[in-house]
């Protein structure tokens, strides 16, 4: 009677484990799938926002490199003091429509972009301090155009080669 037993449950739990295994397999395979599709699709949604992130980030250190900022801001019949203000007034407003773009790039282009501003910020400060506030716009102009000129290191094209060689690796 017992061996009657096993010939019914031994090929029974056989039949089982099979089942058993070839389900596990098939569960596997279709979570890996499943977490396959979730990744393209994270990736079809969020590399446009990061690429669009890189873009807005150039056209901040396009925006505030003092050779395009200044020819957008001067106006006639500024005053140097005038200008510096109306330039830190554009720079800060620039800064803070891009913020949010950090949550797209890296620690290390944010970074990059970060301290591109302020030495912009501090080029204009230090150029400011050289001219009398009273001078016409047009010298504090040609002051900072000169500083900027003569610096070894550009900081606006520094952050842009950073930022494009970042996108050249998403890419």
């Amino acid at each position: 009677m017992f061996a009657e037993i096993l010939k019914i449950t031994i090929p029974a739990l056989m039949v089982f484990l099979a089942g058993y295994l070839a389900l596990r397999t098939l569960i596997k395979n279709e979570t890996q799938r499943q977490k396959a599709e979730l990744m393209f699709n994270t990736i079809k949604v969020s590399l446009p926002l990061r690429l669009q992130a890189y873009e807005r980030l150039i056209l901040l250190m396009e925006r505030i490199s003092p050779e395009s900022i200044i020819v957008r801001v001067n106006k006639k019949g500024m005053l140097a003091s005038d200008l510096q203000s109306a330039l830190l007034g554009n720079i800060r407003a620039e800064w803070e429509h891009n913020l949010s773009q950090q949550l797209y790039v890296s620690n290390e282009a944010w970074e990059m972009v970060k301290n591109a501003k302020e030495n912009i910020v501090k080029l204009i400060n230090i150029c400011s301090e050289k001219v009398a506030p009273n001078d016409s716009s047009f010298d504090l102009s040609k002051k900072i155009l000169e500083t900027y000129a003569e610096l070894e290191i550009n900081p606006t094209s520094l952050a842009i080669e950073f930022l494009k060689k970042e996108v050249k690796e998403i890419l």
